[in-house]
């Protein structure tokens, strides 16, 4: 997600408040690193869905210990 083009989470999220501002923008790809949750938030996404980034970690705990690290 980082090192993606941030245009598309942006773009989301404007279009998704273009139809209703009340809904959530949650970013479900590319994030691996508090690095890139931190991105993700600061794009506008609302929320992080986590799947490959964990469960082909290396060391499960120590990938999710690295994401919540920023929060």
């Amino acid at each position: 997600m980082s090192q993606a083009d941030p245009d598309v989470v942006t773009d989301a999220v404007a279009a998704a408040e273009a139809v209703d501002e009340s809904v959530s923008v949650y970013c479900g790809a590319g994030i691996s690193t508090g690095e890139d949750l931190t991105a993700a938030r600061e794009l506008g996404a609302e929320g992080v869905l986590l799947a490959s980034g964990v469960a082909k970690a290396e060391d499960p705990e120590a990938a999710l210990e690295d994401l919540v690290a920023p929060l």
